[in-house]
């Protein structure tokens, strides 16, 4: 089974608003394990990016100039998702923008119901908890300390260790082999050695001590 786990950075919040991609990174999966095959890009807004966003990620206009326009990378990133389920932490703002890029290139759009959205798996899974990638790496013991600033590629594989824990299937990974190997062994009967048969009837001396017994009990149950 494949999944690629997706992350975005961008100028703003909301593309309607003019704002556009400049990060994405993706991390694939095989059977929820990472296979080291993974697809990164910065992009050339072709726009001015807020200071506001560049004190998340820490990219300025001056860093992506010179870096490929969407429109150069679409067909690599398009190629590299194909058509198999995407895992994202809030899929509908990455959603939103990956779809407004695609359609200012004339490209089909990504159905909603195709992304995994980690912020709905951690809110049934844990209600009322803090659902940010920071809040379930600290639940999970992840190490994100490198996480200073936002970061499409590193929080993709954070994302992706994150998923792996709120679906459960790292242990299943871990142990599942391992314990039906044993149960199986268990199940498998050791091999029986012929005895020959033995005698089982009482000797002369066994029944003469049965019947001294029997006399000596008092209104025994076979005499009432």
């Amino acid at each position: 089974m494949r999944e690629v786990v997706l992350d975005t950075e961008t100028t703003g919040l909301k593309p309607e608003e003019g704002h556009r991609i400049i990060e994405i990174g993706c991390v694939e999966l095989i059977n929820h394990l990472p296979s080291g095959r993974q697809f990164h890009s910065y992009f050339n807004p072709e726009r001015e990016v807020p200071s506001e966003a560049t004190a998340i990620h820490g990219l300025t206009w001056k860093d992506l100039q010179d870096q490929p326009s969407f429109s150069d990378g679409a067909a690599e990133f398009l190629g590299f998702l194909g058509s198999d389920k995407l895992v994202i932490h809030n899929a509908e703002f990455d959603l939103r923008f990956i779809n407004t890029e695609l359609a200012l290139v004339n490209l089909p759009i990504i159905a909603p119901d195709r992304a995994i959205d980690t912020v709905g798996l951690a809110r049934r899974k844990f209600p009322g908890a803090l659902a940010s990638l920071d809040a379930l790496c600290k639940r999970f013991s992840i190490d994100n300390s490198m996480r200073d600033k936002h970061g499409a590629l590193l929080d993709a594989d954070l994302l992706a260790q994150v998923y792996v824990e709120l679906i459960d299937a790292r242990q299943p990974a871990l142990g599942l082999t391992a314990d039906n190997q044993n149960r199986g062994t268990s199940l498998v009967a050791p091999p029986r050695t012929h005895r020959a048969p033995r005698k089982h009837s009482a000797s002369e001396d066994e029944i003469k001590k049965h019947r001294m017994l029997v006399s000596k009990l008092s209104k025994p149950l076979w005499d009432i």
